[in-house]
């Protein structure tokens, strides 16, 4: 490939600097190392830089990463620069919309308060667990942003104490090392209330952020739909359908399926915190489904939330097959009449192909199933139109007769 050179245009003279300019393409919120036309000498990784066209009109500004498929990532459109006043803006804006329009502090102290592009913020995720703070970064410009921008997410989020991380697949995609930053008196673990059901989130053994608020509405939407019934839940994490199931929705009987053995413990304790009998089972979910079936098992609800399982070009078909395998091992243990609710969290997938996989299932399977609802993430997950990736969960509400 060939790489951007030094603009030697005669109106690059005139740009604010750093500066990047990209060739002609959709407007969106990320910009690929290929429509990459001319950088600035200057520019430095995990700098925000102007961004022009070929033309010399300012597009906007982004955090640049030349060692990132990624190389943009859009912060502000039409203005060259931001500063202390974009930031501020952008974070208060973002807490105004879960606190005083979705009012969600009025059913939960946990949610997601900054959603990355779709808060105008690419690269920054925080949720709220009561006083915590728990923020992922995906990019190298918000690792070397955020500590400036703690003071602010904390007086905007109502928070005092803070765990920052990102991820190891994320620091090899943007070609840097990072550490963790932390309160000095962060917890182990605390609770929290969601809906009347209270949960244990540990931010030392916890997956993402320690817990997936993105899934709060689904998850209540389920309790009210196997009211008392025999329940599933085969990629339990640390329960939360199940548990919803059980105190909200009065199941007759939960059981609880995970892999990781620490989150079925915590599983358990949160059985426990909520004073409901749950069946927690530390085991592969595929190979519990397939036993299942052997023991001619049958469910009124199953509902299956596996972690990402397409993350690119490279695990696609693998990661394709997954979600077809789990599934096919789901659909025959559904009573005639049930639930099988299957979700995916791989922005990689579509929604048209996730629904024609399980088109598929059903013809393969020998069952007929009505789609009934496909449903995303809760509300303080905002998608921009400008950047449909954001779309990525998706959870498919199929009644199996």
């Amino acid at each position: 490939m060939e790489h951007p050179k030094e603009s030697r245009h005669v109106e690059a003279v005139e740009r604010v600097v750093p500066w990047v300019e990209v060739r002609p393409s959709a407007p969106g919120r990320f910009v690929y190392k290929r429509m990459i036309r001319a950088v600035s000498p200057d520019a430095r990784p995990g700098q925000v830089v102007a961004v022009y066209d070929r033309g010399g009109q300012a597009l906007g500004c982004a955090h640049y990463n030349p060692h990132s498929q990624i190389a943009l990532r859009m912060l502000r459109a039409g203005s060259p620069g931001v500063d202390e006043a974009f930031w501020r803006d952008a974070i208060f804006r973002a807490a105004q919309l879960r606190v005083e329009t979705l009012r969600l502090p009025e059913m939960t102290d946990a949610c997601r308060m900054i959603h990355s592009e779709g808060d105008g913020l690419s690269g920054l995720v925080a949720d709220r667990y009561g006083d915590v703070l728990a923020v992922e970064l995906y990019s190298l410009g918000m690792y070397r942003t955020i500590e400036r921008l703690l003071p602010l997410l904390h007086d905007a989020c109502g928070t005092r104490r803070h765990l920052v991380e990102t991820s190891a697949r994320v620091q090899e995609l943007e070609g840097f090392q990072a550490k963790a930053i932390r309160s000095a008196d962060l917890p182990d673990e605390l609770k929290i209330t969601e809906n009347g059901v209270r949960f244990r989130v540990s931010f030392t053994t916890g997956h993402k952020t320690g817990f997936f608020c993105d899934q709060r509405e689904n998850r209540r939407r389920f309790a009210e739909r196997v009211r008392g019934g025999e329940v599933l839940d085969a990629c339990a994490y640390t329960g939360g359908f199940g548990l919803y199931a059980a105190v909200l929705g009065g199941a007759k009987a939960v059981t609880c399926v995970d892999l990781d053995e620490e989150a079925v413990a915590l599983l358990r304790r949160n059985a426990d915190l909520n004073q409901v009998r749950v069946d927690a089972v530390h085991a592969d979910a595929f190979g519990y489904l397939r036993q299942m079936q052997m023991n001619g098992r049958m469910f009124d609800a199953v509902v299956l939330d596996p972690p990402k399982l397409v993350f690119g070009l490279k695990d696609e078909g693998d990661g394709r097959r997954k979600y077809f395998d789990l599934n096919r091992l789901a659909m025959p243990l559904v009573r005639s009449g049930g639930w099988l609710l299957t979700c995916s969290c791989s922005g990689a997938l579509r929604r048209e192909e996730f629904v024609q996989m399980l088109r598929t299932v059903a013809h393969q399977t020998g069952r007929a199933a009505q789609l009934v609802e496909l449903t995303g993430a809760g509300p303080d997950h905002p998608v921009r139109l400008d950047h449909p990736e954001g779309e990525y969960l998706k959870a498919a509400w199929l009644r199996l007769t």
